[in-house]
Protein backbone atom coordinates (compact mmCIF):
# COMPACT_ATOMS: atom_id res chain seq x y z
CA UNK A 1 0.00 0.00 0.00
CA UNK A 2 1.48 3.69 -0.93
CA UNK A 3 2.02 5.83 1.77
CA UNK A 4 -0.51 8.90 1.49
CA UNK A 5 0.85 12.61 2.06
CA UNK A 6 -2.26 15.25 2.41
CA UNK A 7 -1.36 18.64 2.11
CA UNK A 8 -3.39 21.89 3.17
CA UNK A 9 -1.50 24.68 1.89
CA UNK A 10 -1.00 25.78 -1.85
CA UNK A 11 -3.31 27.04 -4.50
CA UNK A 12 -4.86 25.86 -7.93
CA UNK A 13 -4.61 28.69 -10.17
CA UNK A 14 -7.35 27.73 -13.42
CA UNK A 15 -6.65 28.60 -16.70
CA UNK A 16 -8.14 28.67 -20.02
CA UNK A 17 -6.65 26.92 -22.77
CA UNK A 18 -5.63 23.51 -20.79
CA UNK A 19 -4.62 21.15 -23.21
CA UNK A 20 -7.47 18.94 -24.64
CA UNK A 21 -6.28 14.85 -24.45
CA UNK A 22 -6.14 14.33 -28.42
CA UNK A 23 -2.76 14.95 -30.27
CA UNK A 24 -1.75 16.94 -33.64
CA UNK A 25 0.71 16.13 -35.82
CA UNK A 26 4.05 18.63 -35.73
CA UNK A 27 6.38 16.19 -38.09
CA UNK A 28 9.55 16.36 -38.66
CA UNK A 29 11.10 19.52 -38.78
CA UNK A 30 14.03 20.76 -40.71
CA UNK A 31 16.26 22.34 -37.81
CA UNK A 32 16.57 21.15 -33.86
CA UNK A 33 18.16 22.83 -31.34
CA UNK A 34 20.26 21.99 -27.71
CA UNK A 35 20.41 24.47 -25.36
CA UNK A 36 22.62 24.80 -22.95
CA UNK A 37 20.52 26.78 -20.37
CA UNK A 38 18.10 24.37 -19.96
CA UNK A 39 20.45 22.21 -18.03
CA UNK A 40 21.72 24.60 -15.24
CA UNK A 41 24.70 25.18 -13.28
CA UNK A 42 26.21 23.86 -16.68
CA UNK A 43 29.28 25.26 -18.01
CA UNK A 44 28.85 24.17 -21.87
CA UNK A 45 31.91 22.66 -23.94
CA UNK A 46 31.25 22.65 -27.61
CA UNK A 47 32.48 19.21 -29.24
CA UNK A 48 31.26 19.76 -32.49
CA UNK A 49 31.61 22.60 -35.29
CA UNK A 50 29.96 23.62 -37.71
CA UNK A 51 29.39 21.52 -40.78
CA UNK A 52 30.26 17.83 -39.00
CA UNK A 53 27.73 14.96 -39.45
CA UNK A 54 25.85 13.76 -35.73
CA UNK A 55 24.18 11.01 -35.59
CA UNK A 56 20.87 11.08 -32.81
CA UNK A 57 23.10 10.18 -29.54
CA UNK A 58 25.80 12.01 -30.45
CA UNK A 59 27.26 14.53 -27.99
CA UNK A 60 27.15 17.74 -28.76
CA UNK A 61 28.65 20.10 -25.79
CA UNK A 62 29.89 18.61 -22.32
CA UNK A 63 30.08 20.02 -18.95
CA UNK A 64 33.66 21.45 -18.64
CA UNK A 65 33.82 21.21 -14.82
CA UNK A 66 32.88 17.34 -15.46
CA UNK A 67 33.54 16.30 -19.42
CA UNK A 68 32.40 12.71 -19.10
CA UNK A 69 28.78 14.23 -19.04
CA UNK A 70 27.75 14.71 -22.58
CA UNK A 71 24.33 15.94 -24.07
CA UNK A 72 23.23 14.08 -26.50
CA UNK A 73 21.60 15.27 -30.24
CA UNK A 74 17.90 14.85 -30.49
CA UNK A 75 18.89 13.98 -34.14
CA UNK A 76 20.88 13.18 -37.16
CA UNK A 77 22.05 15.63 -39.49
CA UNK A 78 24.64 18.42 -39.96
CA UNK A 79 25.51 21.30 -37.28
CA UNK A 80 24.44 24.09 -38.66
CA UNK A 81 25.45 26.79 -36.13
CA UNK A 82 26.65 27.01 -33.00
CA UNK A 83 24.86 30.51 -31.61
CA UNK A 84 26.67 32.60 -28.60
CA UNK A 85 25.69 35.73 -26.89
CA UNK A 86 27.24 37.71 -24.58
CA UNK A 87 30.94 37.07 -23.76
CA UNK A 88 30.65 33.89 -26.39
CA UNK A 89 28.32 32.17 -24.10
CA UNK A 90 26.81 29.60 -25.86
CA UNK A 91 23.20 30.11 -26.09
CA UNK A 92 22.70 26.66 -28.82
CA UNK A 93 23.73 24.15 -30.65
CA UNK A 94 21.64 23.55 -33.90
CA UNK A 95 21.24 20.89 -36.36
CA UNK A 96 19.69 20.37 -39.89
CA UNK A 97 17.46 16.94 -38.95
CA UNK A 98 17.94 14.40 -41.93
CA UNK A 99 15.06 13.08 -43.91
CA UNK A 100 15.54 9.75 -42.26
CA UNK A 101 16.94 9.31 -38.77
CA UNK A 102 20.00 7.73 -38.27
CA UNK A 103 21.05 6.72 -34.57
CA UNK A 104 23.84 6.20 -32.74
CA UNK A 105 23.84 2.55 -31.20
CA UNK A 106 24.59 1.90 -27.63
CA UNK A 107 23.12 -1.78 -27.52
CA UNK A 108 20.14 -3.28 -25.50
CA UNK A 109 21.00 -3.89 -21.92
CA UNK A 110 18.69 -6.02 -19.20
CA UNK A 111 18.62 -3.09 -16.70
CA UNK A 112 17.71 -5.72 -14.11
CA UNK A 113 21.06 -7.11 -14.10
CA UNK A 114 23.24 -4.23 -14.22
CA UNK A 115 24.97 -2.52 -11.35
CA UNK A 116 24.60 0.77 -10.32
CA UNK A 117 27.39 2.12 -11.45
CA UNK A 118 26.86 0.27 -14.92
CA UNK A 119 23.84 2.11 -15.15
CA UNK A 120 25.82 5.27 -14.67
CA UNK A 121 28.10 4.77 -17.32
CA UNK A 122 25.70 4.22 -19.58
CA UNK A 123 23.67 7.08 -19.36
CA UNK A 124 26.98 8.81 -19.27
CA UNK A 125 28.13 7.34 -22.79
CA UNK A 126 24.52 8.13 -23.85
CA UNK A 127 24.57 11.78 -23.02
CA UNK A 128 21.54 11.42 -20.86
CA UNK A 129 22.80 11.62 -17.57
CA UNK A 130 22.52 15.39 -17.27
CA UNK A 131 19.44 15.07 -17.25
CA UNK A 132 19.32 14.47 -13.49
CA UNK A 133 19.29 17.23 -11.19
CA UNK A 134 20.24 17.50 -7.58
CA UNK A 135 19.18 19.46 -4.41
CA UNK A 136 20.81 21.61 -2.91
CA UNK A 137 21.14 23.71 -5.24
CA UNK A 138 18.76 22.65 -8.06
CA UNK A 139 21.32 22.34 -10.71
CA UNK A 140 22.19 19.41 -13.07
CA UNK A 141 23.90 16.94 -10.89
CA UNK A 142 28.12 15.85 -11.29
CA UNK A 143 28.71 11.36 -11.29
CA UNK A 144 30.40 12.13 -8.67
CA UNK A 145 28.12 13.07 -6.10
CA UNK A 146 26.40 10.56 -4.05
CA UNK A 147 22.82 10.61 -3.60
CA UNK A 148 21.06 9.63 -0.47
CA UNK A 149 17.82 8.91 -2.87
CA UNK A 150 16.41 9.73 -6.05
CA UNK A 151 13.26 11.76 -6.28
CA UNK A 152 10.74 11.59 -9.62
CA UNK A 153 7.35 13.70 -9.33
CA UNK A 154 4.72 12.08 -11.97
CA UNK A 155 2.82 14.74 -10.46
CA UNK A 156 2.23 18.01 -12.75
CA UNK A 157 -0.04 20.46 -11.76
CA UNK A 158 1.02 23.82 -12.40
CA UNK A 159 -1.27 25.65 -14.35
CA UNK A 160 -1.88 24.57 -17.98
CA UNK A 161 0.91 21.58 -17.08
CA UNK A 162 0.59 18.89 -19.12
CA UNK A 163 -0.57 15.14 -17.86
CA UNK A 164 1.96 13.30 -17.01
CA UNK A 165 -0.49 10.18 -17.78
CA UNK A 166 -1.79 11.07 -21.21
CA UNK A 167 2.36 10.88 -21.92
CA UNK A 168 2.53 7.97 -20.34
CA UNK A 169 -0.08 6.04 -22.46
CA UNK A 170 2.53 3.39 -24.61
CA UNK A 171 5.36 4.71 -22.68
CA UNK A 172 4.77 2.32 -19.38
CA UNK A 173 7.42 -0.56 -20.44
CA UNK A 174 10.10 2.49 -20.64
CA UNK A 175 9.30 4.07 -17.93
CA UNK A 176 8.91 0.97 -15.87
CA UNK A 177 12.86 0.07 -17.43
CA UNK A 178 13.84 3.99 -16.25
CA UNK A 179 13.03 3.49 -12.61
CA UNK A 180 14.52 0.39 -12.28
CA UNK A 181 17.64 1.79 -13.28
CA UNK A 182 17.63 4.61 -11.16
CA UNK A 183 16.90 2.27 -8.39
CA UNK A 184 20.37 0.26 -9.17
CA UNK A 185 22.20 3.87 -8.59
CA UNK A 186 19.94 5.06 -5.22
CA UNK A 187 16.99 4.01 -3.23
CA UNK A 188 14.09 5.65 -5.34
CA UNK A 189 10.72 7.48 -5.03
CA UNK A 190 7.84 7.91 -6.74
CA UNK A 191 5.52 10.78 -6.10
CA UNK A 192 2.14 10.66 -7.64
CA UNK A 193 -1.54 12.61 -7.07
CA UNK A 194 -4.05 11.51 -5.43
CA UNK A 195 -6.66 11.05 -8.66
CA UNK A 196 -3.74 9.70 -11.22
CA UNK A 197 -4.81 6.16 -11.86
CA UNK A 198 -2.69 4.49 -14.17
CA UNK A 199 -1.68 0.70 -12.46
CA UNK A 200 2.01 1.72 -14.04
CA UNK A 201 2.04 4.77 -11.43
CA UNK A 202 0.29 2.78 -8.53
CA UNK A 203 2.30 -0.24 -9.20
CA UNK A 204 5.80 0.70 -10.46
CA UNK A 205 8.20 -1.94 -9.09
CA UNK A 206 11.66 -1.23 -7.40
CA UNK A 207 10.08 2.17 -6.22
CA UNK A 208 8.65 3.14 -3.00
CA UNK A 209 4.94 5.46 -4.29
CA UNK A 210 4.02 8.06 -2.35
CA UNK A 211 0.46 9.57 -2.24
CA UNK A 212 -0.05 12.96 -2.59
CA UNK A 213 -3.58 14.68 -1.56
CA UNK A 214 -2.97 18.78 -1.89
CA UNK A 215 -3.50 21.97 -4.27
CA UNK A 216 -0.10 23.00 -6.37
CA UNK A 217 2.43 22.88 -5.89
CA UNK A 218 2.12 19.18 -4.47
CA UNK A 219 3.52 18.41 -7.80
CA UNK A 220 6.93 19.72 -7.26
CA UNK A 221 9.72 17.32 -6.43
CA UNK A 222 10.85 19.69 -4.09
CA UNK A 223 7.82 19.90 -2.08
CA UNK A 224 7.88 15.72 -2.40
CA UNK A 225 11.48 15.87 -1.10
CA UNK A 226 10.72 18.06 1.86
CA UNK A 227 8.23 15.69 3.05
CA UNK A 228 9.50 12.48 2.75
CA UNK A 229 13.78 12.60 3.08
CA UNK A 230 14.57 16.65 4.04
CA UNK A 231 17.75 17.55 2.60
CA UNK A 232 20.24 18.66 5.50
CA UNK A 233 23.81 20.20 4.73
CA UNK A 234 26.50 17.83 2.95
CA UNK A 235 23.74 15.85 1.93
CA UNK A 236 22.45 15.52 -1.95
CA UNK A 237 19.26 13.93 -3.38
CA UNK A 238 18.50 13.35 -7.36
CA UNK A 239 15.40 14.54 -8.83
CA UNK A 240 14.68 13.47 -12.42
CA UNK A 241 11.37 14.58 -14.58
CA UNK A 242 9.43 11.70 -15.62
CA UNK A 243 10.25 12.03 -19.11
CA UNK A 244 13.54 11.75 -18.95
CA UNK A 245 12.86 8.33 -17.00
CA UNK A 246 10.98 7.54 -20.17
CA UNK A 247 14.37 8.77 -21.86
CA UNK A 248 16.36 5.99 -19.79
CA UNK A 249 14.19 3.29 -20.27
CA UNK A 250 13.90 3.84 -23.80
CA UNK A 251 17.99 4.03 -24.00
CA UNK A 252 18.15 0.16 -22.26
CA UNK A 253 15.34 -1.41 -24.05
CA UNK A 254 16.17 -0.12 -27.89
CA UNK A 255 19.90 0.93 -27.42
CA UNK A 256 19.47 4.38 -29.10
CA UNK A 257 18.44 7.77 -27.38
CA UNK A 258 14.90 8.67 -28.82
CA UNK A 259 13.95 12.33 -26.81
CA UNK A 260 10.39 12.16 -28.36
CA UNK A 261 8.32 13.55 -25.42
CA UNK A 262 4.43 14.53 -25.43
CA UNK A 263 4.00 17.85 -24.93
CA UNK A 264 0.68 20.68 -24.32
CA UNK A 265 0.58 23.25 -26.30
CA UNK A 266 -1.70 25.14 -24.30
CA UNK A 267 -2.97 28.63 -23.38
CA UNK A 268 -5.82 31.02 -23.85
CA UNK A 269 -4.28 32.42 -27.06
CA UNK A 270 -4.32 28.81 -28.88
CA UNK A 271 -7.22 28.09 -30.92
CA UNK A 272 -7.29 24.72 -30.26
CA UNK A 273 -4.66 23.48 -27.05
CA UNK A 274 -4.16 19.90 -27.49
CA UNK A 275 -0.44 17.82 -27.12
CA UNK A 276 1.94 16.45 -30.15
CA UNK A 277 4.73 14.42 -29.48
CA UNK A 278 7.98 16.02 -30.28
CA UNK A 279 11.64 16.03 -29.63
CA UNK A 280 13.75 18.08 -27.47
CA UNK A 281 14.90 20.85 -29.46
CA UNK A 282 12.27 21.02 -31.67
CA UNK A 283 11.13 24.93 -33.13
CA UNK A 284 8.39 26.55 -31.36
CA UNK A 285 7.24 28.03 -34.95
CA UNK A 286 6.56 24.36 -35.68
CA UNK A 287 4.08 23.66 -32.49
CA UNK A 288 2.31 27.21 -32.79
CA UNK A 289 2.33 27.21 -36.42
CA UNK A 290 -1.54 28.01 -37.35
CA UNK A 291 -2.30 27.75 -33.97
CA UNK A 292 -2.60 31.17 -32.57
CA UNK A 293 -5.79 33.45 -32.39
CA UNK A 294 -3.35 36.17 -32.84
CA UNK A 295 -0.05 37.44 -33.24
CA UNK A 296 0.12 40.23 -31.74
CA UNK A 297 0.36 41.13 -27.76
CA UNK A 298 0.83 37.42 -26.87
CA UNK A 299 3.19 36.12 -24.33
CA UNK A 300 5.09 32.51 -25.37
CA UNK A 301 6.34 30.76 -23.04
CA UNK A 302 8.42 27.65 -22.74
CA UNK A 303 7.27 26.05 -20.02
CA UNK A 304 3.87 26.81 -17.90
CA UNK A 305 2.68 30.30 -16.97
CA UNK A 306 4.69 30.52 -13.23
CA UNK A 307 7.88 28.70 -14.04
CA UNK A 308 8.53 28.22 -17.46
CA UNK A 309 10.44 31.29 -19.31
CA UNK A 310 9.49 34.27 -21.84
CA UNK A 311 10.31 32.92 -25.30
CA UNK A 312 9.67 34.28 -28.96
CA UNK A 313 8.28 32.10 -31.66
CA UNK A 314 11.70 31.29 -32.85
CA UNK A 315 12.74 29.70 -30.10
CA UNK A 316 12.69 25.80 -29.71
CA UNK A 317 11.50 23.17 -27.11
CA UNK A 318 13.41 23.14 -24.00
CA UNK A 319 15.13 20.08 -22.54
CA UNK A 320 12.80 19.64 -19.64
CA UNK A 321 9.32 21.75 -20.68
CA UNK A 322 6.47 19.33 -20.70
CA UNK A 323 4.51 22.12 -21.81
CA UNK A 324 4.37 25.60 -24.22
CA UNK A 325 1.68 28.37 -23.69
CA UNK A 326 0.70 31.26 -25.08
CA UNK A 327 -1.39 33.76 -23.23
CA UNK A 328 -2.46 36.81 -23.61
CA UNK A 329 0.31 39.93 -22.90
CA UNK A 330 -1.62 42.48 -21.49
CA UNK A 331 -0.03 45.77 -22.87
CA UNK A 332 -2.90 46.61 -24.95
CA UNK A 333 -5.77 46.50 -21.90
CA UNK A 334 -7.52 49.35 -21.07
CA UNK A 335 -9.46 48.70 -17.63
CA UNK A 336 -11.93 51.50 -16.57
CA UNK A 337 -11.20 52.21 -12.73
CA UNK A 338 -9.36 49.28 -12.38
CA UNK A 339 -9.45 46.81 -9.17
CA UNK A 340 -12.14 49.15 -7.87
CA UNK A 341 -14.59 47.68 -10.56
CA UNK A 342 -16.82 44.94 -9.12
CA UNK A 343 -15.66 42.12 -11.74
CA UNK A 344 -16.68 38.73 -12.49
CA UNK A 345 -14.28 37.24 -14.50
CA UNK A 346 -10.68 38.33 -12.77
CA UNK A 347 -9.18 35.89 -10.45
CA UNK A 348 -8.25 36.82 -7.27
CA UNK A 349 -6.40 35.46 -4.18
CA UNK A 350 -8.01 38.17 -1.60
CA UNK A 351 -11.05 37.83 -2.98
CA UNK A 352 -10.93 41.23 -4.14
CA UNK A 353 -13.63 40.39 -7.14
CA UNK A 354 -16.81 38.43 -6.69
CA UNK A 355 -15.47 35.94 -9.50
CA UNK A 356 -14.29 33.59 -5.75
CA UNK A 357 -18.23 32.90 -6.16
CA UNK A 358 -17.90 30.51 -8.95
CA UNK A 359 -15.46 27.61 -7.87
CA UNK A 360 -14.86 26.01 -10.86
CA UNK A 361 -14.43 29.07 -13.06
CA UNK A 362 -10.85 28.95 -15.10
CA UNK A 363 -9.72 32.31 -15.78
CA UNK A 364 -8.07 34.06 -18.82
CA UNK A 365 -4.88 35.63 -16.96
CA UNK A 366 -2.46 38.08 -18.95
CA UNK A 367 0.95 38.35 -18.17
CA UNK A 368 1.02 42.07 -16.34
CA UNK A 369 2.35 42.55 -13.12
CA UNK A 370 0.19 45.19 -12.05
CA UNK A 371 1.84 46.94 -9.84
CA UNK A 372 5.95 48.08 -9.10
CA UNK A 373 8.03 46.46 -6.49
CA UNK A 374 7.52 47.18 -3.16
CA UNK A 375 8.52 47.35 0.32
CA UNK A 376 8.66 43.68 1.53
CA UNK A 377 5.70 43.09 3.82
CA UNK A 378 5.47 40.07 6.58
CA UNK A 379 2.27 39.08 6.14
CA UNK A 380 2.13 35.49 5.66
CA UNK A 381 1.43 35.30 1.89
CA UNK A 382 4.30 33.22 1.11
CA UNK A 383 3.41 30.34 4.14
CA UNK A 384 -0.03 30.24 2.75
CA UNK A 385 0.77 28.61 -0.64
CA UNK A 386 4.26 27.11 0.24
CA UNK A 387 3.51 23.50 1.85
CA UNK A 388 7.38 23.10 2.90
CA UNK A 389 8.67 23.34 6.71
CA UNK A 390 10.41 26.75 6.30
CA UNK A 391 9.88 30.25 6.71
CA UNK A 392 9.59 31.52 3.49
CA UNK A 393 9.34 34.90 4.26
CA UNK A 394 12.62 34.70 6.50
CA UNK A 395 14.48 32.94 3.98
CA UNK A 396 13.86 35.17 1.11
CA UNK A 397 14.95 38.17 3.16
CA UNK A 398 18.14 36.19 4.55
CA UNK A 399 18.89 36.07 0.94
CA UNK A 400 18.39 39.53 -0.46
CA UNK A 401 20.44 40.60 2.70
CA UNK A 402 23.33 38.08 2.13
CA UNK A 403 23.36 36.61 5.03
CA UNK A 404 24.91 32.70 4.00
CA UNK A 405 24.40 31.44 8.09
CA UNK A 406 20.86 32.37 8.25
CA UNK A 407 19.82 30.85 5.07
CA UNK A 408 21.41 27.99 6.12
CA UNK A 409 19.23 27.53 9.33
CA UNK A 410 16.22 28.82 7.09
CA UNK A 411 16.49 25.85 4.91
CA UNK A 412 17.74 27.05 1.57
CA UNK A 413 19.40 23.67 0.94
CA UNK A 414 15.97 21.83 0.35
CA UNK A 415 14.19 24.53 -1.74
CA UNK A 416 14.12 25.02 -5.71
CA UNK A 417 13.13 28.40 -7.04
CA UNK A 418 9.77 26.62 -8.47
CA UNK A 419 9.14 26.45 -5.05
CA UNK A 420 8.18 29.98 -4.90
CA UNK A 421 6.47 30.35 -8.27
CA UNK A 422 3.08 30.08 -6.60
CA UNK A 423 4.44 32.57 -3.54
CA UNK A 424 5.38 35.13 -6.31
CA UNK A 425 2.76 35.30 -8.06
CA UNK A 426 0.68 36.02 -4.19
CA UNK A 427 3.17 38.19 -3.37
CA UNK A 428 1.74 41.80 -2.97
CA UNK A 429 5.35 43.12 -2.81
CA UNK A 430 5.99 42.25 -6.51
CA UNK A 431 9.36 40.47 -5.76
CA UNK A 432 10.78 38.11 -8.38
CA UNK A 433 11.30 35.85 -5.73
CA UNK A 434 11.88 32.63 -8.43
CA UNK A 435 14.74 35.13 -9.22
CA UNK A 436 15.79 36.14 -5.89
CA UNK A 437 16.29 32.35 -4.39
CA UNK A 438 17.96 31.19 -7.85
CA UNK A 439 20.86 33.95 -6.91
CA UNK A 440 20.56 33.16 -3.33
CA UNK A 441 21.73 28.80 -4.38
CA UNK A 442 24.15 30.26 -6.71
CA UNK A 443 25.96 32.08 -4.19
CA UNK A 444 26.04 29.31 -1.76
CA UNK A 445 27.49 26.72 -4.63
CA UNK A 446 30.08 29.39 -5.10
CA UNK A 447 31.07 29.70 -1.11
CA UNK A 448 30.87 25.78 -0.80
CA UNK A 449 32.82 24.91 -4.06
Amino acid sequence: MANLIKLRKGLDIKLEGAAMEKKVNVGMCEEYALQPEDFTGLVPKVVVREGDYVKAGDPLFVDKNCPDVRFASPVSGQVTAVVRGDRRKVLCVKVKADAEQKYAEFGKKDVGSLSGDEVKQALLEAGLFGYINQLPYAVATNPATQPKAIFVSALRDMPLAGKFEYELEGNEAAFQAGLTALSKMAKTYLGIGLLQVNEALHKAKDVEVTIFDGRCPAGNVGVQVNHIDPVNKGEVVWTVDPSAVIFFGRLFLTGRVDLTRTVAIAGSEVSEPAYADVLVGTPLKAMFEGRLKKQDHVRIINGNPLTGRQDSIEGFLGAHTSEVCAIPEGDDNDEMLGWIMPRTKQFSVNRSYFSWLFKNKTYNIDARVKGGERHMIMSGEYDSVLPMDIFGEYLIKAIITGDIDRQEQLGIYEVSPEDFALAEFVDSSKLELQKIVRQGLDILRKENA
